[in-house]
């Protein structure tokens, strides 16, 4: 599959703020699907609204939190970064900057303690398991770049790898599963990989995957590759000049 004519097709649509093709359907599945797996109640339609007209219509009685539309909204401006951004190398700097947009504006960058666009000031807990305390977090995600950014390119499992990494870091208060999926689009696109989106119909396989990452590694290697199979399918619509060949691990 040539995925260099997916950021092609994407960067151009984003520039054109052109709506019906990839770049349309890729926002707006990622960012409903992201948040939605965090806990947000924004159906796809609200979603998909909000991306069209900056408005939304609710049911009557049906209550909408604050919180959840300006995070769907801060998204699709985390999305536009990371495409403007795919070429360059993994930062600290880069990473926080995500935070930073999708957390802006919501009630937790309220919080004296929460500590938008920079690594968590409390411990957090994750899936039941502890994550690396605040004080070790900035040496870890320095360590873990700097693997990562070594010379060449990144496979879809050293991407794979780099997320479980990420993950069990937790470097900020709230906000990492999204930030970490950003990442994870970005890197695919930055390194000719057909890119996919987790949706959350299949959240329990993806948190099952993290969770048993490390004694079997397929669990979440499928889940991504099936995802990366949708995807494609899109792509195979939306996409000029994109073509099937082997892209496996």
């Amino acid at each position: 599959m040539k995925a260099e004519n997916i950021l092609k097709q994407l960067s151009q649509e984003q520039k054109m703020q052109y709506k019906g093709g990839i770049y349309y359907l890729t926002q707006i599945d990622l960012a409903y699907n992201s948040n939605r797996i965090e806990g947000s109640q924004l159906s796809k339609e609200h979603t998909r609204s909000l991306f069209e007209t900056q408005t939304l219509t609710a049911a009557k009685d049906e209550l909408i939190r604050a919180d959840d539309v300006i995070e769907a909204r801060n998204h699709f401006r985390a999305f536009d970064y990371i495409l403007l951004n795919t070429m360059q190398e993994l930062s600290e700097k880069s990473i926080k900057e995500i935070h930073k947009i999708l957390k802006q504006g919501t009630s937790d960058a309220d919080l004296s303690w929460f500590r938008t666009g920079e690594y968590k000031a409390l411990e957090n807990i994750v899936g039941g398991h502890a994550t690396t305390p605040p004080g070790q977090v900035a040496n870890r995600i320095k360590a873990l770049l700097a693997a990562y950014n070594a010379p060449g390119t990144r496979t879809l499992a050293e991407i794979i790898d780099f997320h479980v990494s990420f993950e069990q870091i937790h470097p900020f208060q709230d906000g990492n599963g999204r930030v970490g999926r950003l990442l994870m689009f970005k890197e695919c696109l930055k390194n000719n990989i057909v890119p996919f989106i987790i949706d959350n119909l299949h959240k329990n396989y993806y948190y099952r995957g993290l969770d048993q990452y490390a004694k079997e590694k397929g669990y979440l290697i499928d889940t991504c590759l099936s995802a990366q199979d949708k995807y494609a399918a899109l792509c195979m619509k939306f996409v000029p000049g994109f073509m099937d060949e082997d892209n496996t691990l």
